[in-house]
């Protein structure tokens, strides 16, 4: 019996060996039958092998300066642009793997031990989700589903695509596309667009508490979001900390502080409306538009033959200094503030009934008005709805809940209840400006500011606008009769009415324009005083002596493009011409008479570095070295006593306490030499100053979108008050920066000078007018 009983046992221990074989092999059957299935498309299609080699994301355009620092980015719904693993942070690393998959080095894309815990334990303890996983579903499969059955085909797809990642990538790539590809909300696609829009640095800067808080994202951005949820996501953040500590990746010392830590988000939006250079920008999307449509993509495949701007990720490398971009955005705000709240000011509806236009009829008001609104959104939009001409009128004469710019607010919006009626005229009051600077030598374009907030004012006043140019145009007057009659800025003209008849130079009627405080002192002026006192009859002399045709041949060559009549008036600035081509065409008197295009892309690359576009410089010699120094010399004498002397003076300051605003003042003093030239147009319209230093020149305008909307006098209404201020704190801001190269020397004088620029044994018999009103042309013609 006992022997039977023995017998038996054995018999039985051996079929649960047979068995335990028979169903470990059954399960590594099913399991290889599941990946073969899986990989056989059974559960749903896979991505080929050449898309798992070569991932598809769409990546951001990026525009870089010439400082290396990126200005912004193009992209529609992804503003995605991908770091390597090497421009990750340790800690940030280390916070991914000790919070997500802290077997991570050690499996090949299925953590076999998470697995078992999850089945074992329902998924209670935690998943068994490696980030090879999670890539492989950010990647190809997608938002889990809530069917149950479509949820486990997914996981399956999952382990399989895991697999292969890990099979055709390296543990540090899959990391690094892990990061690049993770969506963590609020227009932040990517670890370097995260770390920029929250911290406002690269993802190299971030230190471990920042590192710990954006890996808790990883967990659900859209809920754990630091700008709607902060508590929330930083006792995230401190689970983060806490398996950095359990993984030995910091200490327990270490936690316990960083954990202490409060929140210090420094939310930084990146959107196309805000931002540094967001004028520039979208001059820039404009270019590359053009620059697509000529140069197609070599086509490969079924690929589109055309680079998309938005998704490509083309790196453009512009001529923009970051930090001379900001203290130009910086002098605008900082100027423009101040003397809006002194045009407010002066049009308040007791002081003026018609604010904010002056000195016009009503028809010319009502035709204003009538304009704006057939041209406003608002409009076109109610029109292509198929609403009547009468119920779009009607609704400009509703009150609607509106957010307008407003200067005084630190957001510079505010919110208010307007008719769109209103709101037109409410943004009609605002003073528009347009600021560019340049390298002359090279053409290159340092800093470019089209208006004062390009959310709420999107015309760009730096190319797309063009007013007159008031005085600034004198000075070619001046080049071309020095050039052309060999004429010494020591040269002397009487201070007399000057008139050019009928029939010469295009005239049909007799010129004769005014100085602009309409006397005449009878005395002579060098060509020097003449041009810093803005004397008009001694500029009509000139144009009446080299003649209108030979001025017009000249700024063409300079660069100026737009309709110029060969007409005498145009001496006094009567030509409409935009801040660009201005500063290119003054460029040329910095660079020893070479005119240089300006430039603001020097090379376009795709998204793995191959060049696609490398400028070529555009030049034309126009003026020799004599002649355009000695219009430097000319333009130096403006700084040094006429209408720009107050760069090198401090002026006054102006205390309205009804405005809390002080008015602008003049705390240059400026020692170095500055050529320059200020310009006014008729009515105070528009307010001018360009400005020079050896290897920087510099443009500013400011004026109203109508010519309607301006100062009363000449006080604040001339471009001494206006737009040299602008220049003025700009320089200031620059200088302070010694990096950047500003020159504070002389401009280079021609070894052989040939043209008699010493005026001192000459004398005119006129005393120097700094008089600050002294720079208004009375356009008369």
């Amino acid at each position: 019996m006992a022997k039977q009983v023995k017998k038996k046992t054995t018999n039985n221990f051996s079929k649960f060996i047979l068995w335990f074989w028979i169903l470990f092999a059954s399960g590594i059957a099913i399991v290889a039958l599941i990946f073969l299935s899986a990989s056989w498309g059974l559960f749903g299609e896979l991505p080929p092998y050449e898309y798992l080699e070569n991932p598809q994301t769409n990546l951001a355009s990026q525009i870089i300066s010439s400082d290396g620092n990126l200005l912004g980015k193009f992209y529609l719904d992804d503003n995605r642009t991908d770091v390597k693993f090497d421009e990750l942070p340790d800690n940030l690393v280390n916070a991914l793997i000790a919070t997500e998959d802290a077997r991570f080095q050690d499996h090949s894309g299925i953590d076999a031990r998470g697995t078992l815990r999850a089945f074992a334990y329902l998924g209670s303890k935690g998943g068994a989700s490696t980030i090879s996983q999670q890539l492989a579903r950010q990647l190809f499969v997608g938002v889990r589903s809530r069917s149950k059955f479509d949820a486990v085909k997914q996981k399956i797809k999952e382990w399989v695509l895991a697999i292969r990642l890990e099979r055709s990538y390296t543990k540090e790539e899959i990391i690094s596309m892990y990061f690049n590809i993770y969506d963590f909300g609020n227009n932040a696609d990517g670890i370097r667009s995260a770390a920029r829009i929250y911290f406002g640095k690269e993802p190299k800067d971030l230190k471990i508490e920042e590192s710990a808080m954006l890996v808790g994202m990883f967990k659900n951005s859209s809920l754990f979001n630091p700008m709607r949820r902060e508590e929330m996501v930083k006792d995230r953040r401190d689970v983060v900390l806490a398996q950095m500590a359990k993984y030995d990746y910091i200490t327990e010392t270490e936690k316990d502080s960083l954990q202490a830590l409060k929140m210090d988000i420094n939310y930084n939006p990146e959107t196309h409306s805000v931002g540094l250079a967001t004028y520039f920008r979208m001059y820039l999307q404009r270019f590359m538009k053009d620059w697509i449509d000529k140069n197609p993509k070599p086509a490969i495949g079924d690929e589109p033959d055309k680079y998309n701007l938005y998704l490509d990720g083309l790196k453009i490398y512009t001529t923009i200094d970051s930090k001379m971009q900001a203290n130009a955005e910086e002098a605008v705000n900082e100027h423009m503030t101040k003397l809006q709240a002194e045009f407010f000011h002066q049009n308040t509806p007791d002081r003026n009934k018609t604010a904010p236009f002056l000195d016009i009829t009503p028809e010319e008001t009502k035709s204003i008005m009538e304009r704006a609104m057939k041209n406003s959104e608002r409009w076109k939009i109610m029109k292509a709805a198929g609403k009547s001409e009468k119920e779009i009128r009607e609704s400009f004469d509703k009150k609607t809940e509106m957010t307008v710019f407003d200067w005084k607010s630190p957001t510079k919006e505010k919110d208010t209840v307007l008719t769109p009626r209103d709101s037109i005229r409410y943004y009609k009051a605002f003073l528009r400006t347009a600021m560019m600077s340049m390298e002359p030598q090279t053409g290159h374009v340092k800093a470019w500011v089209g208006g004062i907030n390009y959310k709420h004012f999107q015309y760009d006043n730096v190319i797309q606008g063009a007013r007159q140019a008031g005085s600034t145009f004198k000075p070619f007057v001046y080049a071309a009769a020095i050039d052309q009659l060999r004429l010494s800025p020591c040269e002397t003209r009487p201070d007399t009415q000057y008139c050019i008849e009928a029939g010469k130079h295009g005239n049909v009627e007799p010129w004769c324009p005014r100085n602009s405080n309409l006397k005449y002192s009878g005395n002579s002026y060098t060509l020097k005083k003449a041009l810093a006192n803005s004397v008009n009859t001694v500029t009509a002399q000139l144009i009446d002596e080299v003649g209108p045709k030979s001025v017009v041949s000249m700024v063409r060559n300079l660069g100026l493009s737009g309709d110029i009549l060969e007409v005498p008036s145009i001496a006094l600035g009567t030509v409409d011409v935009n801040v660009y081509e201005m500063v290119g065409a003054y460029g040329a008197f910095a660079n020893q008479g070479v005119y240089v295009k300006p430039v603001m892309v020097t090379r376009i690359e795709n998204k793995d570095g191959t060049v696609l576009y490398e400028y070529v410089p555009e030049t034309k010699d126009v003026l020799s070295k004599d002649v355009s120094y000695a219009i430097l010399d000319l333009m130096k004498g403006v700084t040094q006593g006429g209408s720009g002397t107050r760069l090198r003076t401090t002026g006054f300051n102006k205390w309205r306490p009804e405005y809390d605003e002080i008015i602008t003042g003049y705390p240059y003093k400026l020692t170095n030499p500055i050529a320059g030239k200020t310009g006014t147009t008729q009515n105070n319209s528009d307010g001018w100053f360009m400005g020079m230093v050896p290897n920087l020149v510099t443009g500013v305008w400011v004026g109203g979108e109508e010519r309607a909307v301006h100062f009363k006098s000449i006080t604040y209404g001339q471009g001494a008050s206006m737009a040299l201020p602008i220049w003025g704190l700009y320089m200031t801001k620059n200088y302070a920066d010694e990096e950047l190269g500003i020159s504070k020397e002389d401009f280079e004088r021609p070894s052989n000078m040939s043209i008699e620029i010493d005026c001192d044994k000459f004398t005119e018999g006129v005393e120097e007018n700094n008089d600050i009103e002294d720079d208004l042309e009375d356009l008369d013609f």
